[in-house]
């Protein structure tokens, strides 16, 4: 598979635990706590398949940006 696909696939997951995490409540549900730790844990390990392939700093940098947009989006459109 495309190591890029699997860069993509691990900032989608960035932005999935980004937005788990805020319905935690600070690891207070445990429902969404364990769900936020099993999609970081997806999260690194779809950036650890792109890294076999694509250069650290360009994986890191397209990765938390992936994060940083998709939050951002779906933080002002879903959460004003």
């Amino acid at each position: 598979m495309n190591p890029w696909i699997f860069l993509i696939i691990a900032g989608i997951s960035e932005i999935g635990w980004a937005i788990s995490l805020k319905f935690s409540e600070g690891f207070t549900n445990v429902l969404m706590s364990i769900t936020t730790v099993i999609i970081m844990v997806l999260s690194l390990f779809f950036l650890s398949l792109a890294l076999k392939y694509i250069p650290i700093g360009t994986a890191y940098a397209v990765w938390t940006a992936i994060g940083a947009v998709g939050v951002a989006i779906i933080g002002m459109v879903f959460f004003r």
